[in-house]
């Protein structure tokens, strides 16, 4: 586990893309996991701005996100379609047919979740996915209990993240009830994984997946067994680490 602590969202945003952008550089067919939320809205940013500087291009790269929610239109301002092509897809050079979100309004829901597991199997390996962490210490929606999914799979979302996503909604009333997500055998089967976490409002999960027990009731506490987590904190997230 490597983590490293920046001073500065910008410092930690960089080091973020320049991560990505790396890994882009020296393997043009990446592929990637990635992530939404407020959490990597600034490293999407400088990719972009590596991109127009003629310094990235992602012609070659494949791409699968994390998670959909379900019954939300892709065309919804919420959907994480919507959230990818704002803050990604639509500014770069990665081919559509590359850049894979589960469909949260499939007909048959257990099938789009088998179809996204066997894109993702067809792509190999990841190679390195991008990470943020819920406040109950959920990655992708794999919500705290007592056993965990290893492949894509329709969650029932937790009060309390359907609560934490509300600010992107009028109310928590209008965030979706369910998800499809990427499995957490999925997740810890990526070559590496880059974990990002701002605020103080996540020091304690922080604390809790970084260096508590190992269990289901705390998803992010399996990347301790990882063989290759990079873990990048503002100074915020970072404040109750031993």
């Amino acid at each position: 586990m490597n983590i490293l602590t920046f001073d500065s969202g910008d410092k930690l945003n960089e080091a973020g893309a320049n991560i990505i952008a790396g890994l882009i550089q020296t393997q043009p067919k990446a592929v990637l996991g990635l992530a939404t939320g407020g959490t990597p809205v600034g490293i999407y940013e400088r990719l972009v701005s590596g991109f127009r500087r003629g310094l990235l291009s992602f012609r070659g790269v494949t791409a699968f996100n994390l998670d959909e929610y379900v019954g939300l239109d892709r065309q919804h301002p919420q959907s994480y379609y919507s959230y990818m092509q704002k803050h990604l897809f639509a500014h770069i050079d990665l081919p559509a047919e590359q850049a894979h979100i589960p469909d949260g309004n499939a007909a048959d829901l257990q099938a789009e979740c088998e179809r996204y597991d066997r894109l993702i199997a067809e792509a190999g390996q990841i190679d390195l996915q991008l990470l943020g962490i819920g406040h109950n210490g959920h990655i992708g929606f794999n919500e705290p209990a007592h056993a965990l999914i290893r492949g894509t799979h329709v969650v029932d979302l937790a009060e309390e993240t359907r609560k934490a996503n509300a600010r992107f909604f009028g109310s928590a009333d209008e965030v979706p009830k369910q998800a499809i997500t990427m499995g957490i055998g999925t997740i810890l089967k990526a070559k590496t994984i880059l974990l990002v976490v701002r605020g103080a409002d996540k020091a304690d999960i922080v604390r809790r997946a970084l260096t508590g027990p190992i269990t289901t009731e705390c998803p992010a506490s399996l990347l301790q067994t990882h063989p290759h987590l990079v873990v990048l904190l503002d100074k915020d997230a970072a404040g109750r680490l031993p």
